[in-house]
């Protein structure tokens, strides 16, 4: 068994509290449905032995987002030791969801709430348990008064202050870094708040190169384009820390997304696939995994994923990763190839599946986005823009929520929409306008972490309609621009090339459609892109 509490000195609490990694492993049986290597914790509370080795078995889940095992952890804890305080925090931390999606609504935070005050009555025992649980009653008291943001915030300064005021509490450093990464600015391309997360999270994984919640946060710091080669060792790391978490084994693939490493991307998603049949998990994997063999030819691949949602019973408990994924996926399949009439019918489920989504406007405008680009693109500006006034209204949803991310980025489809419209009405220059400006307006912003990627980026669809009008040299220069920020993307190396090509520039066409040629190296059969590849590269 991997995972274990460090042997460590503390005065201040009982002898008997800390176990060494022999005692946990002589004292504590699996759990139903948790396999054992978790990774390295040493997170010690003043609850007794059997609430403890609940707790910490808890936090060692928490960190690599296994909520449902984690919160049975945390409520045997709370069953072994009603007093144990820190078990009614770690249902807290639970009700949080994952801070990288924030903000927080719903349920969750009249849950989350529920469980600080089941803290505080069961009365934290020492000055550090009371002040993580203070700031959990920072995140959730008066949600439904105080602004999302402001009280985000909060927490980050009441972490912030925990590690000033309990300096060798390694876990109070982590959660504090976690925090200022998630909270960061989508429109700050300094990225002031990852490389202050990044600081701390190097420096504390040097110490405990095991810790699953120091590797797991560093790859989220780390995912951005710019970032991304930073992350590599991390992702390389952390399925070797925690494999039997699935979403230890799926996060390397947000890195190896950034980086382009198509086929890694690939066997990281399928070992979550053969590791668990939680819905959760397995579609955001999913996602990710149809976004890689599309980039490199492999469709049938990405077929059967649409073919095995389709066989799901129907998902209940739907969340926000869930969703965007039920949307994505089909919409990837026909946009990525230019299935444009396809698209432009769009209707990713049959009636008995149908999931409308009222909580997850997003998720609608994934479907609505895909089948106007679809409209437009194959000629019809009347219904690109009958989808295009839905996207409007979506919007206006969201903004209503204040999911005001998604707003932004649903204002990005609708340019993109309403530009193609124009160009289907012949109309070019306005198009070339409208849709520079929604690649600009991309570039301004980040992807959440719920996506590998855009159904398609901006700029590549303003390069492509630079082709069709004509202006291929412009082209070459936008779709290198794709390939800067999302390397070895299967469109935008097949654009340049052709771009180059058309340009008469012979070097590097050649250039491009080598890249071409080893991306389809495992494509399906009778893929056009890649004859034409070498065709040109079997060229004197």
């Amino acid at each position: 068994m991997n995972f274990c509490l460090k042997k460590k000195a503390a005065a201040s609490l009982a002898a008997g509290l800390l176990l060494t990694s022999a005692q946990l492993m002589a004292q504590q049986a699996p759990l139903q449905g948790v396999p054992e290597k978790l990774g390295t914790v040493d997170f010690p509370v003043s609850c007794k032995a059997d609430a403890q080795r609940h707790f910490s078995r808890g936090i060692a889940l928490y960190h690599s987002y296994h909520w449902v095992e984690s919160a049975k952890s945390f409520n045997a804890a709370a069953q072994a030791e009603p007093t144990c305080a820190m078990a009614y925090w770690g249902l807290s931390l639970i009700a949080m969801d994952n801070t990288f999606l924030w903000p927080l609504t719903g349920k969750a935070l009249v849950e989350g709430m529920a469980q600080v005050e089941k803290a505080k009555a069961a009365g934290p025992a020492t000055q550090r348990e009371r002040d993580y649980v203070a700031a959990a009653e920072a995140f959730f008291k008066d949600a439904e008064k105080i602004p999302a943001r402001t009280r985000q915030l909060q927490y980050e300064l009441s972490l912030e202050k925990m590690t000033r005021d309990h300096p060798k509490d390694i876990e109070a450093k982590i959660f504090h870094a976690m925090v200022i990464s998630a909270n960061f600015d989508p429109n700050d391309k300094s990225y002031v708040n990852q490389f202050k997360a990044a600081d701390i999270l190097e420096s504390v994984q040097k110490n405990y190169p095991d810790h699953p919640g120091a590797v797991h946060y560093l790859i989220h710091t780390y995912d951005y384009p710019p970032l991304a080669q930073r992350g590599l060792p991390a992702a390389l790391r952390y399925r070797d820390v925690a494999p039997a978490a699935p979403h230890a084994l799926h996060m390397p693939s947000h890195i190896f997304t950034r980086l382009g490493h198509w086929q890694d991307s690939v066997a990281s998603n399928q070992a979550v696939l053969r590791s668990t049949k939680g819905t959760r998990s397995v579609l955001h994997s999913m996602d990710y995994m149809a976004y890689a063999w599309l980039q490199t030819g492999q469709d049938a691949n990405a077929q059967n994923l649409v073919r095995d949602i389709l066989a799901m019973p129907k998902i209940e408990d739907v969340s926000l990763a869930t969703a965007y994924a039920l949307a994505a996926i089909p919409a990837r399949l026909l946009v990525e190839r230019g299935r444009w009439a396809e698209a432009a019918q769009l209707k990713a489920f049959p009636d008995d599946l149908d999931y409308s989504w009222p909580s997850f406007p997003h998720a609608s405008a994934v479907r609505v986005y895909s089948r106007g680009l679809g409209a437009a693109r194959n000629g019809s500006a009347v219904a690109a823009r009958q989808e295009a006034a839905q996207l409007a209204k979506l919007k206006q949803d969201m903004v209503a929520a204040k999911l005001f991310y998604w707003a932004e980025q649903t204002d990005i489809q609708l340019k993109a929409v309403e530009a193609w419209a124009l160009r289907a009405d012949g109309k070019n220059s306005a198009g070339l306008e409208m849709m520079k400006d929604a690649a600009d307006h991309e570039d301004r912003t980040e992807k959440n972490v719920v996506t590998p990627g855009p159904i398609k980026p901006a700029r590549e669809l303003f390069a492509e309609m630079l082709m069709e009008v004509g202006q291929p040299a412009q082209a070459l220069a936008e779709f290198e621009g794709v390939l800067k920020k999302e390397p070895n993307r299967l469109g935008a190396t097949v654009g340049a090339a052709r771009a180059a090509d058309a340009t008469g520039d012979r070097a590097k066409a050649r250039a491009h459609y080598t890249s071409v040629a080893k991306l389809l190296s495992a494509a399906d059969a009778g893929r056009p892109e890649l004859k034409i590849a070498t065709d040109y590269l079997a060229r004197p």
